[in-house]
């Protein structure tokens, strides 16, 4: 059984700054194109391609995120085998708006809190 390494807004900022890790975001294009985390890479959980991850990952650490944590959790299992560690965004991009963290919203996206 894979293990799932949640980190916080924080500690993923720096794992990406740092080019030792990449965004992987599995929401549905809509909620992607309404609000993302700049940098964020689309794959979404319904079409969820886990060759797609490794391609955009390369040699960087994918850190799998969603709005809250649950799809993203989901995500990292889908992509883990055997035993490997698997890293998602504890809290998605919620937890990135709580910490005050910067993320990308189209005019167009409905306000929702």
């Amino acid at each position: 059984m894979p293990k799932l390494d949640e980190l916080t807004p924080a500690e993923a900022r720096t794992r990406v700054d740092a080019g030792e890790a990449v965004l992987i975001d599995v929401r549905e294009p809509f909620e992607h194109r309404d609000e993302h985390i700049p940098g964020a890479h689309l794959v979404a959980l319904s079409a969820f391609d886990p060759a797609e991850v490794a391609r955009l990952a390369g040699d960087r650490t994918p850190i799998f995120q969603c709005r809250s944590g649950k799809r993203s959790a989901d995500a990292a299992h889908r992509f883990a085998t055997d035993d490997a560690t698997v890293v998602h965004l504890a809290g998605g991009i919620l937890a990135c708006k709580e910490a005050g963290l910067a993320n990308e919203r189209a005019a167009s996206a409905p306000k929702v809190d």
